[in-house]
């Protein structure tokens, strides 16, 4: 079988981070030894390197074509519009693909399936070339996609478009689930591949320094992961100290909040780190915080537990299913400094057995969802074989 993965949420050499977790899983589906894939991931058009521009300037560096873990990966440029470009933008995408798929298909590899990742504007892009090149074609929801851009009238119009004519939908939990149900899309064509994580890479550490409780925060620093819930809370909770990974443009904002509440000595920023990285971050926690305002699945929920670190996270769409026993962590009762504060000395009072998290995180490795995967794709597959036939 011979698909191609279709997103611009997915890694590239200048952001070796973007959209992991599609990467992840498709490195998983081709490790089956059952699938053959490529990837088409259009990048963001600009039209000067010069590192004055910052990270426009890196979007402008992502090379048309690279090869990661054994896969190859376009990078089609795409152009952005300024405003109105939530509109346009799936047309865009569109166009800026078409070229490169066609090449492909010349060159020799003539796919069966499109796997598009997120609804908006990729699946919907997706949806249009599926209908160029006449191929069935597979959409993943995995958060903001249905959660967040429905609520607007076009984008909402274009998704029930895409969704009424995918060959199969796939939500990365069963709250995404429901509310693609709510499009009024068939439940009947939406199955649920809660996502795994990698329990080599994410494992813990052989030795714990002692030092102060620690919390940890992963994500962008993006006004949607809400990191100053947890710089918030810490007033609250004498001697804990914070570390806060990743980038993003609200990290002035954070650093100028640290330094108003005269935390300087108890947070620390990292800044983007990779996965490695990431991995030791985890396992010298004592608690990974995440107190987003949407999430589909949050990977780094998994992550951390891997390491033998629980969490206390916001109840959001698929975050309850994840957090679904004591051994995993807490869900805060409100999304405030002080819903911070107490579900972090809750989880403090009743701490959890390190192994036993392990142990929780071990129940969700990717071979389910990539079983899941091959029997959604071939199925399609094996009904368009009998339409061809009738």
């Amino acid at each position: 079988m011979k698909i191609l993965t279709f997103s611009t949420l997915f890694p590239n050499s200048e952001k070796p981070g973007h959209g992991i977790f599609v990467e992840t899983r498709l490195r998983h589906l081709v490790a089956s030894g059952q699938v053959e894939a490529r990837v088409v991931a259009p990048a963001p058009w600009f039209p000067s390197k010069h590192p004055r521009f910052g990270q426009y300037a890196r979007q402008a560096k992502v090379p048309r074509r690279e090869v990661r873990h054994g896969i190859q990966v376009e990078h089609p440029p795409y152009l952005v519009v300024p405003k109105i470009g939530m509109n346009v933008a799936p047309a865009l995408l569109f166009q800026s693909a078409k070229g490169t798929i066609a090449r492909m298909i010349d060159e020799g590899y003539d796919f069966d399936l499109i796997d598009a990742h997120y609804f908006y504007p990729d699946g919907v892009a997706a949806a249009m070339l599926a209908r160029y090149f006449n191929k069935p074609f597979v959409i993943t929801a995995r958060g903001s996609d249905i959660t967040l851009f429905p609520k607007f009238p076009l984008p909402r119009r274009m998704i029930h478009w895409a969704a009424s004519r995918a060959d199969g939908i796939i939500t990365v939990a069963n709250a995404l689930r429901d509310e693609v149900v709510k499009l009024g899309i068939d439940p009947a064509r939406v199955v649920s591949l809660r996502n795994g994580v990698d329990l080599q890479l994410f494992r813990p550490p052989e030795q714990r320094e002692e030092k102060p409780f620690t919390l940890v925060t992963v994500g962008h620093l993006v006004p949607v992961k809400a990191q100053e819930l947890s710089i918030g809370a810490l007033p609250l909770l004498p001697g804990v100290r914070l570390v806060i990974a990743g980038e993003g443009p609200n990290r002035g904002m954070l650093e100028n909040l640290v330094r108003e509440l005269k935390l300087e000595d108890r947070v620390t920023f990292l800044g983007a780190v990779s996965q490695q990285e990431l991995r030791v971050q985890y396992g010298a926690a004592d608690a990974m915080v995440l107190s987003s305002s949407r999430e589909g699945w949050a990977n780094v929920l998994l992550e951390s537990m891997a390491c033998g670190t629980p969490v206390v996270a916001s109840r959001v769409y698929g975050t309850p299913e994840v957090v679904a026993a004591p051994e995993a962590g807490v869900l805060m009762n409100e999304r405030t400094p002080e819903g911070v504060a107490e579900a972090v000395k809750r989880l403090r009072a009743n701490y959890p057995d390190r192994a036993a998290v392990r142990r929780y995180a071990e129940r969700f490795s990717w071979d389910d969802t990539t079983a899941g995967q091959l029997r959604l794709f071939r199925s399609i597959l094996k009904r368009g074989e009998s339409l061809a036939l009738a």
